[in-house]
């Protein structure tokens, strides 16, 4: 049965514990999360990055974080790792947490409002 995308999105979020900026900081400061920033090279040259998150195409995020591949990131430890992904708005990141839950990344959620609300609610941001 097809979907369009604005029902996908609701459907997938459901399944997600989406956090806001202030939290996704907090557990990022605390050791409590890894945020993963998924935009493409264009907007991270253009807005810069958030000081600390790992930085993975889109195209690559499930390599990565999958702790069982051959080609994860060093920082895909475990799948009870809590990953924070983030977009420039909030919507790819849904699909691409959705995403990781299938591989067993159960605790893996994304920014509300991606890298645009961190950058408004003045959280660190290292200047492009």
């Amino acid at each position: 049965m097809a979907v369009n995308i604005d029902e996908l999105l609701e459907r997938v979020r459901t399944g997600l514990d989406r956090v806001g900026p202030r939290e996704a900081f907090a557990a990022a400061e605390a050791g409590d999360a890894l945020l993963v920033d998924i935009r493409y090279a264009a907007l991270r040259e253009r807005d810069g990055l958030i000081p600390g998150a790992l930085v993975v195409e889109r195209n690559e995020l499930e390599w990565r974080l999958d702790p069982l591949g051959s080609h994860r990131a060093p920082e895909a430890v475990s799948h009870d790792l809590r990953v924070v992904v983030v977009c420039n708005e909030g919507y790819a990141s849904s699909l691409a947490a959705a995403s990781l839950h299938q591989l067993g990344l159960h605790r893996a959620t994304d920014l509300i409002g991606g890298f645009q609300a961190w950058k408004a609610h003045g959280l660190p941001v290292t200047a492009p």
